[in-house]
């Protein structure tokens, strides 16, 4: 397997990082969540994420949002969708990071995210099988997503 960096070079005592590599998930979600979720505190991340799964709040959509329709709970945005495989994924990673976090002995709730990345993974190359005996070819994505924390002064 090959080794995989960090995109941003943040150091100090007072950083966590998490990476999920490969994530089965759509790209364009995991980039809308990503911009949404950059800035905020940790566990706000996870609240706002777990209601996200559950179909009451509303993710954003700002930059893919062509023919996406509005969504009520929504300030200052109109278009937004509930990725919800996309949130799982997020809120396993955030729960990882927690954990790295509170490995490194810092604060589990002064915990600021301060750079969030997903991008584009490898495409798996798989076939649909369709009828009389043929197959149409397909491609499945992958993202790749970096998340690094803060510890905030209080």
């Amino acid at each position: 397997m090959a080794k995989f960096d960090y995109s941003n070079q943040l150091t100090g005592k007072d950083i966590a990082r998490g990476r999920v590599n490969e994530a089965p998930i759509s790209p364009k979600h995991a980039i809308e969540i990503a911009g949404f979720i950059r800035g905020m505190k940790l566990d706000d991340a996870a609240a706002y994420l777990k209601d996200v799964v559950a179909l009451q709040k509303p993710i954003p959509f700002k930059r893919f949002n062509r023919n996406v329709p509005h969504r009520k709970g929504l300030a200052g945005w109109d278009a937004g969708r509930y990725p919800q495989k996309a949130s799982r994924v997020y809120l396993r990673l955030l729960n990882n990071v927690r954990k790295n976090a509170e490995y490194n002995g810092l604060e589990g709730d002064q915990l600021r995210i301060v750079h969030v990345s997903a991008n584009r993974g490898i495409r798996r190359r798989s076939f649909m099988p369709r009828a009389m005996g043929r197959a149409t070819p397909k491609d499945r994505q992958t993202v790749n997503i970096e998340l690094i924390v803060r510890e905030q002064e209080a």
